[in-house]
């Protein structure tokens, strides 16, 4: 291995680490639900927008992060958004009113986890051109994965001090540790970096700027798309503690363990797994066509939780699988960005099409818990992220496939303008 590929490895591998530090704020949320919601009276509509404001400002803010990235230097930017993340724990151990929620898990840990996770994103697919969604895919798993070394410990904490102490103590960890790793990244160096092979990645032959980028709508079918299946996912990930309890499997035993801390820890490792799995898939298939893939396995898998929602084995069996078929989106989406607008702006580029995430955060917390207490049951929201699930995968193949062959059969500065259709003719070859 030659100096500079193991550096690309190391820088990987600090990549993945401040990744893991602040994947907690969001993956293990529902375990503060019920706290919060006794802490400030509020019904749970009113609490899950905590998580929503989480989302949207790790996602809304994230192309203002992405180019003050670009523009300045990654690893402050990174460092700093680590240790936000972690003071918006610590902080939120302090606080007794909704409002003071929202700022504190709400504001504080947004804008750090989209800070780190916009940068690192930018960095590794700087890193890795021949191996975009691997590397992506890579990092992208420490946010899904981050949660298994805190789901038990934090669940123990909780019950045996308080929420209060498991906040303040986790918060001080996460954002050190975060804080410190981040300092060890960097931009790669000229010839630092191997050439992308032509064979293996359809790459763009120019880079392409965000405001260029915003006026094609090959981009907005790409937002369209990561937000309907951000939507689907997100309405799991917020209320999986909710509906466990609703379905009475949340404390029936599997495999001797509480099923929804089990679950909870199998779905973050799948949720993990998927990330560099399916990256590496579409590196050698193909990126709609995976997506094609992932999609309507997510969907299956969905339409059985549904069935075999009273059975605690299957519940935290097939919720793996809903996770292990949704986390994907988080290497295939920017690894097809990147493909199509380039390497030169791709963090700031990325920031914007994120943006869909929190789109998917309305819809996914408070607006699902609306329609939960409006039907009284939770099976009209599972039957709406079937839905998107499926028109989603039916849009990757039908749709940004040959919309994407289009684009890039043709040189960049002919690049199809907003008024140019999705559909034009594929280039031949």
């Amino acid at each position: 291995m030659t100096t500079s590929n193991s550096t690309r490895w190391i820088q990987l591998a600090l990549g993945l680490l401040v990744m893991m530090t602040i994947s907690s704020p969001q993956y293990v949320w529902t375990l503060f639900v019920k706290p919060f919601q006794a802490t400030t009276g509020a019904g749970l509509p009113a609490v899950q927008v905590t998580f929503t404001v989480l989302i949207v400002l790790q996602t809304f803010f994230s192309p203002a992060q992405g180019w003050l990235i670009d523009r300045f230097s990654a690893k402050g930017m990174i460092a700093l958004g680590a240790a936000l993340s972690g003071a918006g724990w610590a902080a939120a151990s302090q606080i007794d009113s909704l409002y003071g929620l929202y700022a504190t898990y709400g504001v504080l840990c947004g804008l750090g986890t989209g800070i780190v996770y916009v940068g690192i994103i930018g960095l590794m697919v700087r890193w890795f051109p021949e191996r975009r969604g691997f590397a992506a895919g890579v990092v992208a798993a420490g946010y899904g994965m981050g949660a298994i070394a805190t789901t038990f410990p934090i669940t123990d904490m909780i019950a045996a001090s308080g929420y209060r102490h498991t906040l303040l103590v986790f918060g001080a960890i996460l954002g050190v540790v975060g804080f410190v790793a981040a300092l060890g990244l960097r931009q790669p160096k000229p010839g630092e970096t191997p050439e992308i092979p032509a064979e293996k990645v359809a790459s763009a032959a120019k880079d392409v700027a965000p405001g260029p980028m915003l006026k094609t709508p090959l981009f907005w079918l790409m937002f369209a798309m990561m937000a309907m299946m951000s939507t689907g996912g997100l309405m799991v990930v917020a209320q999986f503690a909710a509906f466990a309890k609703e379905f009475g499997v949340a404390d029936a035993l599997v495999f001797g363990f509480a099923a929804l801390p089990f679950a909870l820890t199998f779905d973050r490792i799948t949720n993990g797994l998927t990330r560099p799995f399916f990256g590496w898939v579409s590196d050698n298939i193909g990126r709609e066509n995976t997506m094609a893939i992932a999609f309507a396995l997510e969907a299956c898998a969905i339409a059985l939780l549904l069935v075999y929602r009273e059975n605690a084995y299957a519940f935290a069996l097939l919720s793996g699988v809903v996770f292990f078929a949704w986390g994907e989106i988080f290497s295939l989406f920017p690894s097809t960005l990147t493909d199509t607008f380039g390497t030169k702006h791709a963090t700031t580029n990325y920031g914007f099409l994120y943006m869909a995430q929190g789109v998917g955060s309305l819809l996914g917390g408070p607006f699902a818990a609306m329609i939960h207490d409006s039907a009284e049951s939770w099976v009209p929201v599972f039957c709406i992220a079937i839905g998107l699930d499926l028109v989603t995968a039916a849009l990757a193949w039908f749709v940004l496939k040959p919309a994407r062959r289009a684009y890039l059969g043709r040189p960049m500065q002919e690049a199809p303008s907003a008024a140019s259709s999705l559909t034009a003719k594929p280039a031949i070859g």
